[in-house]
């Protein structure tokens, strides 16, 4: 990122010596929650400079309080690695449990120090821009507000892609339109979708583990499987060429009347369709706001990143989602096994999700 200082710099003289029309000028730069570097350019051309956060203000309050721990008071946050202590977070009406704080921040290694130290920058801007809106996080907006250490945040939330469309006669449109069509065959508010985000995939023994508690359920269910990319860092998931070769033995063939196994979802269609009642969610901020929009509730199994924290949010905090598990951590790079969810547990947490309706 610190390679392209020299290009951003040349866009924003650029823009101050040609604005792009007449009688306008360059009155700032925002700029996204991990590109702090280019503070420096908006100050050598002394203009403010925003910051885009697209998590909440809840993340945001929680990510002040680790920068000041670590760099006010020199904490080691490895300490709260694998904790059963809670931490009163400003931002929080209730104690947050250690085991809910974003992995990057607990573990070996320089991460937690280049993660914070970014963000420690955002006390330089003129303001925060949170992808949120005062009626979903007014406890941590009020928070935020009072605090006169960092600068003034905006709610400029929900910011969402409801269009969510695929080029025509493309295979996504084709899948796109027969999932449709499986939904508009369901009745109203009855299935229970399942989409864990463009990284969300698992290994076989918890497939198997989801797949028995749908079926136990009895719930009508769309389901987005995708497989594990590989081992390593951002490995993206796949498609399967075949859902039978990680199902359990007959699954399709005996849920096949009430409920369907896809690889990709579009999932902004499925959740603004009357059919879903329900939906089972990795807790991404993004999937968080447009289950919100749509009026639909989430039952938790957060994978990664800020994930648990939305979860516990969402369950402790407002309670407005069930819990399948709050606390659970998928390991991305594919290199440590996960711990299994069983059935019995999944399948309550959907049964009461369900019953809601």
């Amino acid at each position: 990122m610190k390679n392209q200082t020299t290009h951003i710099r040349e866009i924003v003289s650029n823009l101050i010596k040609q604005p792009s029309e007449a009688n306008s000028q360059l009155a700032g730069i925002v700029l996204d929650m991990f590109c702090t570097i280019y503070i420096e350019v908006a100050n050598e051309f002394n203009l403010p400079s925003y910051i885009f956060f697209t998590s909440g203000a809840c993340s945001l309050g929680l990510f002040y309080y680790l920068v000041s721990l670590r760099f006010e008071q020199n904490k080691d946050l490895k300490e709260y690695k694998n904790s059963d202590e809670e931490l009163t977070v400003p931002c929080f009406s209730i104690p947050v449990p250690a085991k809910v704080l974003p992995a990057v921040f607990v573990e070996e290694g320089p991460m937690p120090d280049i993660f914070l130290g970014n963000f420690k920058r955002l006390a330089e801007t003129k303001g925060v821009m949170v992808n949120t809106f005062y009626e979903l996080e007014s406890y941590a907006i009020e928070s935020l507000l009072s605090d006169s250490s960092y600068p003034k945040v905006y709610p400029v939330g929900p910011i969402l892609n409801l269009e969510d469309k695929e080029s025509g006669g493309s295979d996504r449109q084709i899948a796109a339109d027969e999932i449709k069509n499986w939904l508009d065959e369901q009745p109203e508010n009855s299935v229970v979708f399942l989409c864990f985000g463009t990284m969300g995939s698992f290994e076989e023994t918890q497939v198997k583990e989801i797949a028995i508690a749908l079926e136990r359920s009895g719930q009508r269910f769309l389901w987005s499987l995708r497989k594990p990319g590989g081992k390593g860092p951002m490995q993206f998931p796949i498609d399967y060429d075949n859902f039978e070769e990680v199902l359990p033995e007959g699954f399709l063939d005996r849920t096949k009347g009430i409920g369907k196994v896809i690889g990709w979802a579009p999932q902004v269609a499925v959740l603004s369709h009357s059919a879903v009642g329900g939906f089972v969610s990795h807790c991404g901020w993004n999937s968080t706001l447009e289950s919100v929009w749509f009026g639909v509730p989430i039952a938790t199994f957060p994978l990664y990143a800020e994930q648990q924290l939305n979860a516990f949010q969402l369950v402790k905090e407002l309670g407005m989602a069930e819990a399948i598990r709050i606390d659970y951590v998928r390991d991305m790079n594919g290199e440590k096994p996960s711990e299994i969810v069983g059935a019995e547990e999944i399948e309550a947490a959907i049964r009461r999700l369900m019953a809601e309706e």
